[in-house]
């Protein structure tokens, strides 16, 4: 007989408290799930801010490069060394708060998980500042003090390498191409949504925005910009509100799709008390109204804005904040939907049909239409529904439009119709700036042979044509009409350019550093950064001669810099004022150091062989 052998004891295994960094990068990521997870808490810190300006910059869909600028209030120096630790915040000091808690952060998780899964870069400045301050932060903690440095107003927040210490995080997210596709999406929303505030979104390297919008009073206007006309002519306006305390307690407004409107997939834009949000619940009871009322059951484009007492609405429910818990969701979700319905049913009895021309004969004339302007063809063949002058190959999400936001129009209403091209442009230019007129007769010489070379129909192609996009790194295609040019973008930017210094020479705007920089320094880092041999001590002694050079001659000039060029040098060598060129336009000041070699080394070369 044979004994089975006894079963081995196993003992439990030992209860450990995980290490502190172990338990952050846990949570962070948790909050920050993928690249727009950080994009969309950086932009509500923004908003957080009061900012009237919020641009974004990406690359590689986020993975090596995320960079969230705005013009709000900025951050304190005092507040720098806490401001990526975990649980710091200035939303709220009690649990209490939570109750009637406003602003989209509160948490204080957000920048901590980000230094946890990335390499955070904060430079800021607040009202007041002479200069800004730029910090670099790992694992919540500085790595360094923080460094005085030039800065415009508000905050700019880098994030660079992210999930750098998630291998399988970032092998997951290799298709960057879907994560920018998700931030465009998420900065359109929030457009349509904060209309007082302007957004940029753009990849790394494109010369063109993805998103641009500009602050509007038309909610209708910020959509038809963002999702293009298609989408706004087909809206509705709804609004819908309770005030029984026993039932719920609600206030919405917003635009939905009318029975014209065709998508593959429905677009629900969700603001729950200003906070971007999602509810599977209020979005299934809408996509059934659809399904039931409209013939054709398409996806509808739905942008909703609801408004609720603070108290009614748990926002501490989901770690992104995607999502919130409201009080009586069920009967809130019930009062929306039957009101969706009753606005749907009354417009789906008025639908408007497309309408297909019949051939024009020479006795049957054919019917005209004020809306679509059509008019007999003389040959016989079907006439245009369209005019073919109307028809334009552009993206219509793209404000940027026409370019004769840069040239100086004729102020017809004010003249007469025989004035001459100079006397409208001196009355143009004098109505906007009174000090805007050339006061050397060499300079309106200039302005008048530019007047006289002007060829009318080039300038009305250029005013009256619309942009279409880049064809490569120097020609963009135009419309004008019916014809397609080719635009060297280039040389055209450079006649702008040039045309406008000579009407505004000796009259420029100006924009102040918020720290004077030494001429000397910036020479030097211009030229270290044409030569790529530092080593050589030859070429740092004649890169040190060449700075000193240019140094003395443009302190001697420095009258002469600031009287035409409106750019001022202090008498100790400093740059303080730079010209503006283009109103509304902040120059990139990387360019500041190669700016100021070129200026020195024209001045010498006027020196040399006069102007």
């Amino acid at each position: 007989m044979e004994i089975e052998p006894a079963e081995e004891v196993k003992e439990p295994p030992r209860i450990h408290r995980l290490d502190e960094s172990v338990v952050n990068r846990i949570a962070a990521g948790e909050v920050i799930q993928r690249p727009v997870s950080a994009v969309k808490e950086l932009v509500e810190n923004s908003l957080d801010a009061s900012s009237t300006s919020i641009s974004v910059l990406v690359k590689d869909g986020g993975l090596k490069l995320i960079q969230v600028s705005d013009d709000g209030h900025g951050i304190r120096y005092e507040d720098l060394p806490i401001l990526c630790e975990r649980h710091t915040t200035s939303k709220l000091s009690k649990y209490e708060d939570l109750q009637s808690i406003k602003s989209m952060g509160f948490r204080g998780e957000a920048l901590a998980s980000m230094t946890y899964v990335g390499h955070v870069t904060v430079t800021t400045i607040t009202r007041g500042q002479l200069h800004g301050y730029r910090v670099s932060y790992r694992d919540g903690v500085m790595e360094n003090e923080p460094k005085a440095c030039a800065a415009v107003k508000g905050t700019q927040i880098v994030i660079e390498n992210l999930f750098y210490n998630m291998v399988a995080r970032r092998k997951t997210l290799q298709n960057s191409a879907d994560d920018y596709t998700k931030i465009v999406d998420l900065l359109s929303r929030f457009a349509i949504h904060h209309i007082d505030v302007s957004f940029s979104c753009r990849k790394h390297g494109a010369a063109r925005a993805d998103v641009h919008s500009v602050a509007t009073p038309s909610r209708l206007n910020a959509i038809r910009s963002v999702y293009g006309l298609s989408v706004a002519q087909n809206l509705i306006k709804i609004e819908a509100s309770d005030n029984d305390p026993s039932s719920s307690v609600f206030e919405m407004d917003g635009f939905i799709s009318n029975s014209n409107y065709v998508a593959k997939k429905t677009t629900m834009v969700l603001f729950i008390n200003d906070r971007l949000v999602e509810c599977t619940a209020l979005k299934r009871a809408l996509e059934v109204v659809y399904v039931a009322t409209l013939p054709k059951a398409s996806k509808p484009f739905i942008y909703m804005s609801i408004t609720l007492p603070p108290e009614h609405v748990d926002v501490n429910v989901h770690p992104t904040k995607r999502e919130v818990s409201l009080l009586n969701q069920e009967v809130i979700v019930e009062k929306i939907q039957s009101v969706v319905e009753s606005v749907l049913r009354n417009s789906n009895e008025s639908r408007t049909f497309q309408e297909q021309t019949v051939e024009a004969t020479p006795s049957v004339p054919s019917v005209t239409n004020n809306d679509l302007h059509l008019s007999p063809s003389p040959s016989g063949s079907k006439s245009q529904r369209v005019p073919v002058n109307k028809i334009v190959r552009t993206d219509s999400s793209d404000p940027a439009g026409r370019m004769h936001a840069y040239l100086y129009k004729n102020p017809q209403k004010y003249l007469g119709r025989d004035s001459s091209l100079t006397t409208v442009r001196s009355s143009v230019r004098q109505r906007r700036n009174l000090k805007e007129t050339a006061d050397l007769t060499s300079i309106q010489e200039l302005i008048n042979d530019i007047d006289r070379k002007c060829h009318s129909g080039l300038l009305d192609i250029v005013r009256q044509s619309t942009y279409i996009g880049m064809a490569d790194d120097v020609f963009a295609l135009l419309q004008h009409n019916t014809h397609l040019y080719l635009a060297n973008v280039v040389n055209l930017s450079k006649e702008l350019m040039y045309q406008q210094v000579l009407r505004r020479f000796a009259h420029f705007n100006a924009i102040q550093l918020s720290e004077p920089a030494p001429l000397q320094e910036l020479i030097m880092l211009a030229l270290k950064e044409e030569d790529s041999d530092l080593e050589s001590n030859e070429n740092d002694d004649l890169k040190k001669k060449i700075a000193e050079m240019n140094t003395q001659l443009l302190n001697q000039k420095s009258e002469m810099l600031e009287e035409y060029f409106c750019i001022f040098i202090d008498s100790d060598g400093n740059l303080s004022r730079l010209p503006i060129l283009l109103d509304q336009y902040t120059p990139d000041m990387d360019r500041v150091p190669e700016f100021v070699l070129c200026l020195g080394n024209d001045v010498l070369q006027m020196e040399w062989h006069g102007p």
